[in-house]
């Protein structure tokens, strides 16, 4: 039987650094699903599908095979065979996502998938819905989180360090519409699990975090 540690929570609380800390240290595969439903967007672009036509959207989702594969230690995405790491984080793909994320055939699909790899082997797995929906009987369940301010200067601080300039209080209120937009989702939304363990990582350090995590799972 595989070991699975599904972690969720809002966006910013840090759960993709996290998760992939716990998963080096325990030498499991960590799952990027946010990085699936990017590669499915890969798909729907490359085929000219309307973002907004669900039921064309639906069709196709069911002929894009997502894989994950990990090369010198760093994780891979494959679309139908072929490596689109290097295409996922283009504006195209990110609003595409944004859109077809949303609709029933593609969450259904990506978690089919995602369900089969943590089937197989060792997971830890980050997003909206893992403890929930997709890994409902994982052997470990958190629900990080932090507060609206905090994620904001998070935030913050990587655009500055990239020389932007950007507004912190629109960057808040930007982050508090999408905990709104995630939390009443008609299909999965973001909520924490009844036997999650909740995790405010607000004041804690990054090591902290994991470390918390890793005495979870039975090691610090």
């Amino acid at each position: 039987m595989s070991y699975q540690v599904a972690i969720d929570g809002p966006a910013g609380a840090g759960k993709s650094t996290i998760a992939k800390i716990v998963a080096a240290k325990k030498s499991f595969i960590y799952v990027d699903t946010g990085a699936m439903y990017r590669a499915m967007a890969v798909y729907m672009v490359r085929n000219n599908v309307d973002p907004s036509n669900e039921d064309e959207v639906s069709a196709r989702a069911e002929k894009a095979d997502i894989s994950l594969e990990y090369v010198d230690g760093i994780q891979h995405v494959f679309l139908n065979g072929e490596d689109v790491t290097g295409q996922l984080r283009t504006e195209e793909t990110g609003n595409m996502a944004s859109v077809v994320s949303k609709y029933t055939a593609v969450r259904t699909r990506l978690v089919d998938i995602q369900k089969n790899i943590a089937s197989k082997t060792n997971v830890v797995m980050d997003g909206r819905d893992i403890g929930t929906v997709v890994l409902p009987d994982a052997d470990v369940k958190v629900y990080l989180t932090a507060s609206s301010a905090v994620r904001a200067k998070r935030r913050y601080d990587e655009l500055v360090a990239k020389g932007e300039k950007p507004d912190i209080n629109k960057i808040e209120e930007d982050i508090i519409a999408r905990d709104r937009q995630d939390m009443t989702r008609e299909i999965s939304p973001l909520k924490k699990a009844d036997d999650a363990v909740e995790i405010d990582s607000s004041y804690m350090t990054i090591e902290e975090v994991a470390d918390k995590i890793l005495s979870l799972c039975g090691e610090k």
